[in-house]
């Protein structure tokens, strides 16, 4: 896990002003948050994201947000596991704790608990958030600068057929989307090869790359990636086993096609493992890396390596997690590879506000903290019991 905490600026390590900014009260908040359509991965299909909120409230009443969805077959989180390394394990660290302290806190509590990145991601989003909110500071402003004021977010294709991969791309052009992935690796090799250049036929500029999450073996990656060559994919992310470094060096040796690591980046080791491999770029998440603040160290150390970078929220997190991916993608040196906003996918958010796509961009938030203000009625009324 990583645990850097460089690049914190010296108004939140000694706070903005002598006030404390104490802790009186953490909740560990499991929600379940309906998809607009169920979402066929390799390894599982979800139909409602199991998310983790946590609720920080200061002792003067502000309040702060921070999510993680459960990503058993990523990190390992499940909900309830979440749930208790925060409930248990984080929380009582930080009750009655100065906010202020926050950059020598971060890494007692990652001493404290090993991995659960999920747990600790979520955390920090709502100490984040909390303060922000209480010095009237951006969340991108506490742990870095702007680089861009917005983003240019990309849509998932899932579908059974072709036809209806075009029919809904066209859809999604429509409303502002210009950047698509296509989930392979659970059909027929054939038909997910037939798909890419059928795709590709009806958007013949716009950038399109492919997602197996694990889904392939070398052969079928070896395959897909030769076959699919003149359909100009951007990269094909996680074609193997995520632990699969061998199988990554043999493909990315075979193939013009850019590589792409997600489900094996957990830590900077990771990241490096897997350039001295081959891999044209990554992915990072923040349920990963364990919080923005690791991550926009990873996105640094990536422009050392001269990887590409994708930004992207586990689907399907609400405007929460998607506002923290927004934060980060506007804040780490290039987000070449595009970045995954997943609240478009949920059938009803969280928040009063989803964050927008207008003119193709979803702009970076100008409130405190996320930006976002969360609406707690539909919190309870999402909130597993």
């Amino acid at each position: 896990m990583l645990e850097k905490t460089a690049g914190l600026p010296s108004s939140i390590r000694k706070g903005d002003n002598n006030a404390p900014l104490t802790i009186r009260r953490i909740d560990a908040i499991p929600v379940a948050l309906p998809l607009k359509s169920p979402m066929k991965m390799a390894a599982e299909t979800i139909t409602a994201a199991q998310n983790l909120l946590v609720r920080i409230e200061a002792a003067d009443g502000t309040v702060g947000w921070g999510e993680a969805a459960s990503a058993p077959t990523m990190t390992g989180d499940t909900q309830g596991g979440l749930v208790a390394a925060v409930r248990d394990h984080l929380a009582p660290m930080l009750v009655g704790k100065n906010l202020h302290d926050w950059p020598a806190l971060r890494p007692a509590l990652h001493r404290a608990l090993l991995g659960n990145g999920g747990a600790h991601s979520a955390v920090e989003l709502a100490v984040l958030d909390l303060t922000g909110r209480a010095t009237g500071q951006r969340l991108i402003d506490l742990v870095g600068r702007p680089r861009r004021s917005g983003v240019k977010p990309m849509w998932l294709l899932g579908n059974k057929t072709a036809e209806e991969d075009v029919a809904e791309a066209h859809a999604r052009q429509q409303a502002g989307f210009d950047f698509f992935k296509l989930k392979i690796g659970v059909k027929p090799l054939a038909k997910e090869i037939a798909i890419a250049f059928a795709v590709r036929e009806a958007l013949p500029d716009t950038p399109l790359c492919a997602d197996a999450n694990c889904g392939l073996t070398l052969a079928a990656a070896r395959s897909y990636v030769e076959k699919t060559r003149k359909a100009k994919l951007m990269f094909v992310e996680q074609p193997l086993a995520y632990d699969d470094i061998e199988g990554l060096r043999k493909l990315a040796r075979a193939t013009k096609v850019p590589i792409g690591v997600d489900e094996g980046i957990h830590s900077f080791a990771d990241i490096t493992t897997s350039a001295n491999a081959g891999a044209g770029g990554v992915s990072l998440k923040l349920i990963k890396l364990g919080g923005i603040t690791a991550a926009l160290a990873a996105g640094k150390l990536c422009q050392r390596l001269g990887l590409s970078v994708n930004i992207a929220a586990k689907i399907a997190e609400s405007s929460i997690s998607s506002a923290a991916a927004l934060h980060l993608a506007c804040a780490v040196p290039k987000a070449d590879w595009g970045v995954s906003l997943t609240h478009f996918y949920l059938a009803e958010d969280i928040v009063r506000q989803p964050l927008r796509l207008k003119d193709g961009l979803v702009a970076l938030p100008d409130g405190p903290g996320l930006g976002i203000d969360v609406d707690e009625a539909a919190v309870e009324r999402f909130r597993v019991r």
